[in-house]
């Protein structure tokens, strides 16, 4: 059984084309499997698996596109070897699709991992570019899957080098919405982590023409201690992005008042 993805290729010919191979790889859907048994089955945390990988593709086209037609930043594959903006969606596409596919391993050190086991697939390439066109689409799209885990106050030189990278990690830490944190939580655990996990409703990712900034994240909460997801993991990822510039991020609390998601905490 193949998945269904539904990118919005508009006019890519070429993602189009690549994406046609990927949704048919059974060893890819296989790992993605493996992802979640180690994730949720042994672990107790969240999706790691293919509707994370559908959720954050899309994120991440999304946000390129809307750079990339405000003409607000030039992609990286681009400015560094001359290939198109098409070649850029590609990038951010194949590095949202391979990104967590370490998690099949362990979580530690996850996205080493991930880039290690990504190019066995990197073949989904031909015959649509020739061997040169690979090898530099293989190494922007490894580079962005190294380098989306990379914590606060990474030395410049291991951190995020490329405008696809920094999207990546953003859109990652968008899946957030209905308990599917990208900070692990453990299920059943009464703790900050899963109080915060439980408290994001909806995430909201919109272009406005007349905001304080160009791309608007609108998150609703349940709860204020969602705040905890956005600080955690969200805000670090913009301000390490290198698009810090672009994003503006509004909490909001839904109703009149926060619903109580659990009756005591104790220690």
């Amino acid at each position: 059984m193949s998945y269904v993805f539904n990118i919005p290729y508009r006019n890519n010919v070429k993602l189009k084309q690549i994406m046609e191979r990927i949704k048919e790889d059974k060893k890819l859907q296989t790992y993605w499997k493996c992802c979640n048994v180690m994730a949720i089955e042994r672990m107790g945390y969240t999706d790691h698996g293919p509707t994370h990988v559908k959720i954050v593709a899309n994120l991440a086209l999304k946000l390129l596109r809307i750079l990339v037609e405000k003409k607000l930043i030039t992609p990286s594959i681009v400015k560094n070897y001359g290939m198109t903006n098409e070649d850029a969606e590609v990038v951010v596409v194949l590095a949202s699709i391979f990104h967590d596919l370490g998690m099949s391993v362990q979580r530690h050190n996850h996205e080493m991992y991930s880039a290690i086991l990504t190019l066995q697939f990197m073949d989904c390439l031909k015959p649509t570019y020739n061997d040169e066109e690979i090898a530099v689409i293989t190494s922007e799209v490894l580079h962005a899957i190294v380098a989306h885990e990379q914590p606060p106050g990474t030395h410049p030189t291991r951190g995020i080098l490329t405008k696809e990278a920094g999207i990546l990690g953003i859109a990652d830490a968008l899946d957030m919405e209905a308990g599917r944190a990208r900070i692990p939580f453990q299920a059943g655990k009464i703790d900050i982590h899963a109080v915060s996990a439980l408290s994001i409703e909806k995430v909201e990712v919109e272009a406005v023409e007349n905001g304080r900034k160009p791309i608007e994240i609108r998150i609703k909460m349940s709860n204020s201690a969602g705040v905890f997801q956005i600080d955690e993991l969200l805000k670090p990822r913009i301000v390490n992005s290198g698009l810090e510039q672009f994003f503006h991020v509004i909490a909001e609390i839904t109703g009149e008042k926060e619903n109580r998601i659990i009756e005591k905490f104790e220690i």
